[in-house]
């Protein structure tokens, strides 16, 4: 009888989510900062519309906010706030 075990292959995807929502939150910020954008406002036009472009891609910031669902992001902007 042949031995079927599943495998599973890890996706590049698999490495960003090690990271996380805060540590990818603050590199998004970091990086739009450092390209003189106003990260707050850029963030915000992010999380409301879900269009990319509202990120640099400068330092892989886009591709890290990306991988992390809007509603985890704004999840974590309140347990932050709220102290909880």
């Amino acid at each position: 009888m042949d031995n079927r075990n599943t495998i599973i292959f890890g996706t590049e995807g698999d490495a960003l989510t090690k990271q996380s929502t805060k540590e990818v939150l603050n590199t998004v910020y970091d990086a739009l900062d450092e390209k003189g954008y106003n990260a707050i406002d850029q963030m915000v036009g992010y999380i409301l519309s879900g269009d990319p472009s509202y990120i640099t891609s400068n330092n892989n910031a886009r591709n890290l906010i990306r991988h992390i669902e809007r509603d985890d992001l704004v999840e974590e902007l309140l347990r932050t706030f709220l102290d909880k």
